[in-house]
C-alpha cells in the first residue's frame, strides 16, 4: 500500500529550490570546523598556537572555525591539516 502523504525527498526539494549545493557546502564546512576544533582540543592547542602553526592570523583561524563561513580555501584547509599533523583528503562521492 502506497502512502499518499509521502512526497519527494528533502534532497529533491533542495534541488528544486536551487539550494542543494549551498546547503551541502554549509554542512560540509560545519563538519570540517568541528573536526579541526576536536583535533585542536586533543592536541591541547589554543587558537593562538594553531594560528602560529598555520602561519596565519588568529582572525583567519576564527573564520576557518566559523561553521557559518563557507568560504574557505583548500590552501587554508591544507595548512590546518598540516598544523595538526594530519593530511587533507577530499573526494567526490
Amino acid at each position: 500500500m502506497k502512502n499518499e502523504h509521502v512526497g519527494s525527498s528533502f534532497d529533491d526539494f533542495l534541488e528544486e529550490e536551487g539550494l542543494r549545493a549551498e546547503t551541502e557546502a554549509a554542512a560540509i564546512k560545519r563538519v570540517i570546523a568541528f573536526q579541526i576544533e576536536q583535533e585542536m582540543k586533543q592536541a591541547n592547542l589554543s587558537k593562538t598556537s594553531m594560528a602560529e602553526k598555520m602561519h596565519t592570523s588568529r582572525t583567519a583561524l576564527d573564520r576557518l572555525l566559523d561553521p557559518a563561513n563557507a568560504s574557505v580555501t583548500l590552501q587554508t584547509l591544507e595548512r590546518a591539516a598540516l598544523a595538526l599533523g594530519k593530511s587533507l583528503k577530499i573526494e567526490l562521492a
